[in-house]
């Protein structure tokens, strides 16, 4: 692995620096967890994608630029250090997407990515249901098939977005009488307004509606909504999940400004002992994650698969993201109780890290029975 950029490389950190400077907003953005913050974000992506920064690693076609993986990294480290707002359209980008690219059809990318890149329609993410989260494969929801399509039943909960968005992404049971669980699951895409729809927010600590429940009552879906072959919905939702763990979920530009602004919050509060072997592993935790995910992003570039790795990817940055901003509060004292900022919504968020994505239990298992050749555990 080869950590010196080339000119080319520098060429573009410079240009994506300039940019930014040029255009991210002097105030930040209200909560995207609000109509009004959501409106203001949906904002910033069409103006990210005017200038084709939305989705840089895209090819051109969809509104890209068709750069490689390094300088996507390159371009989310200058992202994040400028202050840049938190991206509306990330359930999309980072887990849809790379699902169109490698399992749809050359007509649905075309259809889905542009207004995906644009902010024209965001995405919400609709796997958990009440009976199953972790254990994906124990969903209930079916897609029954009638004349041109499917119809839609059941209940999603915990989607990501759902509250604000325009439509979503999951799996559904289209075989109930398959002999296994995670058989007879079709992946498909559906309109959150459609007929059928109910959406309702679920308010986290702060009462913010990050999440909302979904009822499904006989929900239209073309098939030309139907992402690769009816029945082969697990094998595609393994792709999805491996990107939601992996690197493109919380690449490490996000914990190296984090960590710099923690830096600088300790100073500012008298650079107080008590906490100062704190700030400085939140140091180390961003720096080591940044050289885990380049070896990682060198091993994609030589044409390797990443696969259960991924597990330990999400449990590193889920655990860091909460210390970090828990770490941030203690400095903060008093007024990170009472404060509406940032590391206040940041830590609220931070406490689902654990959970979302498959939970940290499910990867420690994944980790040990996969990766060490441990005997499997009681489930």
């Amino acid at each position: 692995m080869d950590l010196d950029l080339t000119p080319d490389e520098d060429a573009f950190r410079a240009e994506a620096r300039a940019w930014l400077a040029a255009h991210v907003p002097a105030d930040p953005l209200p909560s995207l967890e609000t109509a009004e913050g959501f409106a203001a974000h949906r904002a910033w992506e069409a103006e990210l994608s005017a200038d084709r920064w939305s989705v840089v690693s895209w090819p051109e076609e969809f509104g890209g630029r068709g750069v490689d993986i390094f300088k996507w990294l390159v371009f989310e480290e200058e992202y994040y250090a400028a202050g840049a707002p938190g991206r509306v359209s990330q359930n999309g980008i980072n887990l849809l997407a790379p699902t169109l690219f490698d399992h749809a059809t050359d007509e649905q990318r075309a259809r889905v990515l542009p207004s995906m890149a644009s902010g024209e329609v965001i995405w919400a993410q609709a796997w958990s249901e009440p009976e199953a989260g972790s254990d994906l494969a124990s969903l209930r929801s079916r897609a029954v098939r009638t004349d041109g399509g499917w119809l839609l039943h059941g209940q999603k909960t915990w989607s990501s977005r759902a509250a604000f968005a325009d439509r979503a992404f999951g799996i559904f049971r289209t075989d109930p009488d398959a002999p296994k669980p995670h058989q007879g699951l079709t992946y498909l895409m559906f309109d959150l307004r459609a007929p059928g729809v109910t959406v309702r927010p679920i308010g986290r600590l702060d009462g913010k509606p990050a999440f909302a429940e979904l009822f499904l009552d006989e929900v239209f879906v073309p098939d030309e909504d139907v992402i690769g072959e009816p029945g082969r919905g697990w094998r595609i939702a393994m792709s999805t999940t491996g990107n939601e763990r992996g690197l493109t979920l919380r690449s490490p530009g996000r914990f190296l400004a984090s960590a710099e602004r923690l830096l600088r919050l300790w100073r500012e509060r008298g650079e107080d002992p008590a906490v100062r072997d704190r700030v400085a592993d939140a140091l180390i935790g961003a720096r080591a994650y940044q050289l885990f995910t380049y070896a990682n992003a060198s091993r994609f570039a030589a044409g390797e698969q990443i696969g259960a790795e991924s597990s330990l990817n999400k449990v590193f940055w889920s655990e860091y993201d909460m210390a970090l901003h828990e770490t941030a509060l203690d400095l903060l004292g008093a007024d990170g109780e009472t404060a509406a900022g940032e590391w206040a919504e940041g830590y609220v968020f931070s406490l689902a890290g654990p959970i979302y994505a498959g939970t940290n239990e499910i990867q420690r298992d994944i980790i040990a029975e996969r990766l060490l050749g441990l005997p499997k555990g009681r489930r």
